[in-house]
């Protein structure tokens, strides 16, 4: 399996910005789809967003606009830039790689946007 570390949590007003890092252990992203999932409390775990291994890009419609996600295939590491955060974005937010039956997870990092 893929180790995967998040980082780049933290606590930010409603309407800053936070990255965030999901640093892979190897070069995978040309086999892998990488995704960033959310989850809040009480609530289900909701994809976010995904980088296929083709250089697609998806989004959830409740962050289109807002947030990016990106990699740099050198540094085996993917991003997740977020943008105008608002309250409803806290949550754990966790970094995901999947390839065929491999569906590896990290340990995940807080985000809470609060005043």
């Amino acid at each position: 399996q893929v180790q995967l570390v998040e980082s780049g949590g933290g606590l930010v007003q409603p309407g800053g910005s936070l990255r965030l890092s999901c640093a892979a252990s190897g070069s995978i992203f040309n086999r892998y789809h990488m995704r960033w999932y959310r989850q809040a409390p009480g609530k289900q775990r909701e994809l976010v967003a995904t980088f296929t291994s083709g250089g697609s890009t998806y989004y959830v419609d409740s962050v289109k606009g807002r947030f990016t996600i990106s990699r740099d295939n050198v540094k085996n590491t993917v991003y997740l830039q977020m943008n105008s955060l608002k309250p409803e974005d806290t949550a754990v937010y966790y970094c995901n790689a999947n390839h065929a039956v491999d569906n590896s997870w990290g340990r995940g990092t807080q985000v809470t946007v609060s005043s």
